[in-house]
């Protein structure tokens, strides 16, 4: 199959899984209803995945987290990030659902793993494949650091209902992230 049909096939699966998730919980989605929804039999989404989660993960990458690595690459973070939140502010109830995983196969673990796998990327296109000034400090240990906290502003706002506007939230998380505790602390002090 071409990579244009497998992407085909790909999106489709997709969107399949999405429409399913507005009325089930994706745990009790199987892939039978997926495949029926998508119009397509049960070996072809074997043929591109290994099971939902993959699925999922899929959709993560490609709709989330794909298209803000040229911003990124750009010196574009305030963007990168607007893009992250406003594209899952517009399927607020996909990813309302999808937050709601939790074990072996949750939300978090996919979303930090999907992260994580971006930025090692992103560092090793950009030649930053070494430690600055600690040994300690691997691209592997920013990475993970950087995908849980991303993880954690992303979860903790879809939970509470995406109530900040994705500006605010970027701006929000640019804030913590530029400031060291020590700032933080003061400024809740007001000092």
């Amino acid at each position: 199959m071409t990579g244009q049909g497998k992407s085909a096939v790909d999106t489709l699966l997709a969107e399949a899984l999405k429409e399913l998730a507005e009325k089930h919980p994706i745990e009790k989605i199987t892939i039978k209803e997926i495949t029926d929804k998508a119009g397509v039999i049960r070996p072809t989404f074997y043929n591109h995945f290994q099971d939902k989660y993959e699925l999922l993960e899929w959709i993560i990458m490609s709709e989330l987290l794909e298209p803000m690595v040229p911003l990124f690459k750009n010196g574009m973070v305030d963007q990168a990030l607007i893009l992250l939140f406003t594209t899952i502010e517009r399927e607020k109830n996909f990813y309302t659902r999808a937050s709601k995983l939790e074990g072996q196969n949750s939300f978090e673990n996919i979303v930090k793993s999907c992260v994580k796998r971006i930025l090692l990327r992103i560092f090793s296109e950009e030649g930053a494949v070494k430690s600055v000034k600690y040994a300690w400090l691997t691209p592997e240990l920013v990475a993970d650091y950087y995908a849980q906290s991303m993880c954690f502003v992303v979860i903790t706002w879809i939970k509470s209902g995406m109530s900040v506007e994705p500006r605010d939230l970027a701006e929000i998380y640019n804030y913590i992230m530029k400031h060291s505790l020590e700032d933080v602390i003061a400024e809740m002090r007001g000092i």
